[in-house]
């Protein structure tokens, strides 16, 4: 079906994944969680969306800033830039996974002690999350340099100059696995420590303000090796905007393990 069919298949997995928690919810189950009455509870509810404005901004900003690429692109590399730039961000967000998959499955446990006030816990829990990023970003990056051409070759093996482009710009993106996990991992965090304007700040500087301004900077020095370049420079601006606030707030929340 082609185009269609894609569409149609976005549209069915979406209500597949929709319905099932729902009919659960809706029928007689032995868990305690349920639907019931509605009742109105507004300041909880501004609570929580203030709370989670980091993931808004994060949203809004990754989408101006893709703008931002296919401009570059089709200005510096033409259409083949344009197709290479939509490889590697499927590619992207495969390794990405890792980093916001783990970065929102701690979150509830690091709320939890941080609310019991188990500030030996929260230092524990940031401890390992470091040691495990890191030892994640460092494999990610390996398995990324090396799977460069035969994951490019899934999607352009049908054309030789376009199977190259994407490869090589792939090789040089994939240096910011290295960084964007602690980026990725400090925003959540903090939306976890319920600081929802630190991790807005630190999400909106990772995206739109480093970023952007890599992609729009580092293509007059370096040519079309600048755009894919671009990310690195973003994540090691952001991460030096992360350790800040990291360092801020350490006495605020007590989770600084070397004091």
């Amino acid at each position: 079906m082609g185009v269609t069919g894609a569409a149609l298949a976005t549209c069915i997995s979406e209500t597949v994944g929709g319905l099932i928690p729902l009919v659960y919810f809706v029928m007689p189950n032995g868990g305690t969680l349920r639907l019931g009455k509605p009742y109105a509870a507004f300041k909880p509810l501004l609570r929580a969306a203030s709370n989670g404005v980091s993931e808004f901004v994060s949203s809004v900003s990754m989408s101006f800033v893709s703008i931002l690429y296919n401009f570059q692109l089709i200005a510096i590399a033409g259409e083949n830039g344009v197709a290479a730039y939509g490889i590697i961000m499927y590619v992207d967000f495969l390794f990405m996974a890792l980093f916001i998959g783990y970065s929102m499955g701690i979150s509830p446990v690091i709320s939890y002690h941080y609310g019991a006030q188990n500030h030996m816990e929260v230092r524990s829990v940031l401890r390992k999350s470091l040691f495990v990023i890191g030892a994640s970003g460092v494999i990610i990056t390996v398995l990324a340099e090396t799977l460069a051409y035969p994951m490019a070759m899934i999607f352009v093996s049908y054309d030789t100059e376009l199977l190259e482009l994407t490869a090589h710009g792939f090789r040089l993106y994939s240096f910011a696995f290295l960084l964007c996990g602690f980026n990725i991992f400090g925003s959540a965090f903090f939306t976890a420590l319920n600081n929802g304007m630190t991790s807005a700040v630190v999400a909106c500087g990772r995206t739109l303000l480093c970023e952007s301004s890599a992609v729009l900077l580092l293509p007059m020095l370096l040519g079309s090796d600048g755009i894919w370049l671009a990310i690195v420079l973003a994540e090691i601006m952001a991460l030096a905007l992360t350790g800040y606030f990291f360092m801020k707030n350490r006495a605020r929340y007590g989770y600084a393990w070397w004091e």
